[in-house]
């Protein structure tokens, strides 16, 4: 796979903090933040609160990798316009989101994961016992044929990993095991993947064919995004929810 440090290094901000410090960036114009951390109660002396168990998140929301603020709330649970959990039954999943809003120009916006030091983010993975990212990747940065429509599977958490693996495979979506030492493994300790309370999570790098491909072409709005979702939007996110419930199975209460 094609080396991704000297992307990483083309970044203009090397950090989010950075990035919010700039006085040229106007918040709700450039970019946008969106987060939904559900109530925990501790009112008991004797009982301790349960921890949150999973956590989505899309750090290059927007328009700066197309496609992943979409699929970060679906996999969330939630409506892609409304937010209403969805299914209604649940289970629905904190999420977080950072958003490019510019009509171009967004890619400047993107802050490598290793590098996101965003406070609400961090406190949400840490306080998760699973983390999911959602990323979007081209296909000469995945080391993929041209017209490659795959997903890439990283992340420090193996077990997660497996089931999304398999979950892909049994909808008919092409997922590739990255090896550890590759760039777009996910597996650097730094990456906000793996801040959860265990310290690994699972990182998705969607190539570009395979995120267009779950929209009717001519979408520009979210109000679009969501009234053109292609089957393959809900098999791929039924496929990452599958899996995540089934680490979920595996793991006992917090």
């Amino acid at each position: 796979m094609t080396d991704r440090r000297a992307l990483m290094a083309a970044d203009r901000y090397p950090s989010n903090t950075a990035l919010y410090a700039d006085p040229s960036l106007v918040e709700g114009v450039d970019y946008g933040r969106r987060y939904r951390r559900h109530r925990i109660d501790d009112r008991s002396p004797q009982d301790r609160a349960a921890s949150v168990r999973t956590t989505v998140i899309a750090p290059h929301g927007g328009g700066i990798e197309v496609g992943t603020s979409e699929l970060c709330l679906a996999v969330a649970g939630h409506h892609l316009v409304g937010l209403a959990p969805t299914p209604a039954a649940g289970p629905v999943h904190d999420y977080w989101m950072f958003e490019g809003l510019r009509s171009s120009g967004n890619r400047e916006l993107h802050v490598t994961s290793n590098h996101c030091d965003d406070t609400v983010v961090r406190a949400m993975c840490s306080d998760s016992l699973n983390v999911l990212s959602l990323h979007g990747c081209t296909t000469a940065t995945a080391g993929l044929e041209n017209g490659a429509r795959a997903v890439l599977v990283g992340g420090l958490n193996s077990g997660l990993r497996r089931y999304l693996t398999e979950e892909f495979a049994a909808a008919g979506i092409r997922a590739v095991d990255v090896p550890r030492e590759q760039e777009l493994a996910g597996t650097d300790p730094e990456n906000i993947c793996n801040r959860s309370l265990l310290g690994m999570g699972a990182q998705l790098e969607l190539t570009a064919e395979l995120r267009t491909a779950m929209f009717a072409p001519g979408v520009r709005t979210r109000a679009d995004a969501e009234a053109n979702t292609l089957p393959l939007f809900w098999s791929f996110t039924t496929a990452v929810r599958t899996a995540i419930q089934r680490l979920e199975a595996t793991q006992p209460v917090p």
